[in-house]
């Protein structure tokens, strides 16, 4: 069977497990933030709309700016992209032919965008439980490679590794000739993150990816970017198509950044009922990853697969992301995002009465 790879647009996972898809679905397979996009965002929308007919600014000066402002880096240390997908693709690029060794379970883009590059893409397994960090055989497995991709918090597990660890880390990527690329997508849902981009300053090995889209849910304009060594960060540029960024996503990404308040009450609602989903969780017996972020992973202990859950939902009109595509979970588990109350209490009662029925 060929899954979708990705979350959101369910109708193709429909379309798959050949289910009808129900006139009214909640979709928790895309991490997006629950409030939606800032308000000022749609405030200043008109004022985009009338800047459509110029291109783009192809080096992104004003947005870069701020955000080289923001992080305390210079300009140079910045590159804008089409999302984070277009950033992944360019580091592909970059490690063309090299090896690579992908922090597992993670974000399926990475190896993709590296086989897609010739290179040879070797596994670190965490293990499922707490997923720790565990440095157990990591040095021989950097011996020969080029880069080393750990995602921080973890798509799809929503862990998160301290600052302490990412140090560690740079050390021995260090050691080994070795790039770190971490990649912090989700990073601005963390309650207590702890930022490492001044660590670029005295580790020319470290690379920061960050996306736009999640915290801003502005997923259909496709914003990131990423932070790094200038040298490296330059090689990355030259990569690039010209004008990959449009002028609603540059205006965008400049209106969002001053959305302080927005990005706290976010963070507020995230802790708020992600607790209120773990305490009924624990109370009706279900498993379930120590995420700090919009996601986790759920499974039922008692179920020998996860996919008469994972059907009963999609019948019931919840959307849950498969994991059939990340290695070491191989659809073992389910994630879901964290969303508003209204529809984490229509997903509690939906995982009660499956509780129900199958006991």
């Amino acid at each position: 069977m060929k899954w979708p790879p990705h979350g959101s647009n369910p109708q193709y996972l429909f379309e798959t497990l050949g289910l009808r898809m129900p006139e009214k679905i909640t979709d928790f397979s895309a991490n997006i933030n629950p409030l939606g996009p800032p308000p000022v965002l749609k405030e200043k929308w008109n004022t985009i709309f009338d800047q459509i007919s110029d291109y783009p600014d192809p080096q992104g000066a004003v947005l870069k700016k701020k955000l080289a402002e923001k992080e305390g880096i210079h300009e140079s240390q910045i590159l804008i992209g089409n999302g984070g997908a277009e950033i992944i693709f360019l580091i592909g690029r970059l490690l063309a032919g090299k090896k690579a060794v992908v922090v597992e379970p993670a974000f399926s883009e990475y190896e993709q965008a590296c086989r897609t590059h010739s290179c040879d893409v070797g596994y670190h397994q965490l293990q499922p439980g707490d997923w720790e960090w565990e440095q157990r055989d990591l040095s021989s497995k950097l011996k020969d490679a080029e880069a080393l991709f750990l995602c921080n918090p973890n798509n799809p597990t929503g862990v998160y590794y301290s600052k302490e660890i990412i140090r560690h880390l740079l050390e021995e990527c260090l050691r080994n000739d070795c790039l770190l690329i971490v990649d912090e997508a989700f990073y601005d849902f963390v309650p207590d993150y702890e930022p490492i981009v001044s660590y670029i300053e005295n580790y020319s090995n470290l690379l920061v990816i960050r996306s736009m889209t999640k915290m801003f849910a502005i997923p259909g304009l496709r914003l990131g970017y990423i932070m790094g060594n200038s040298k490296i960060v330059g090689k990355l540029a030259g990569y690039q198509q010209h004008w990959s960024i449009n002028t609603p996503a540059l205006k965008a990404g400049e209106i969002c950044l001053e959305s302080e308040s927005y990005v706290a009450e976010t963070k507020r609602l995230v802790k708020s009922e992600r607790e209120k989903l773990f305490t009924f969780y624990e109370e009706n017996e279900f498993t379930y990853s120590p995420s700090s972020t919009n996601f986790y992973l759920l499974k039922d202990p008692t179920a020998k697969s996860q996919l008469p859950l994972f059907r009963f939902l999609l019948e019931n009109g919840i959307v849950p992301r498969h994991t059939m595509n990340f290695p070491g979970l191989e659809g073992d588990w389910l994630r879901f995002a964290v969303k508003g109350s209204k529809d984490n209490g229509t997903l509690m009662e939906r995982i009660a009465l499956w509780k129900k029925s199958s006991h």
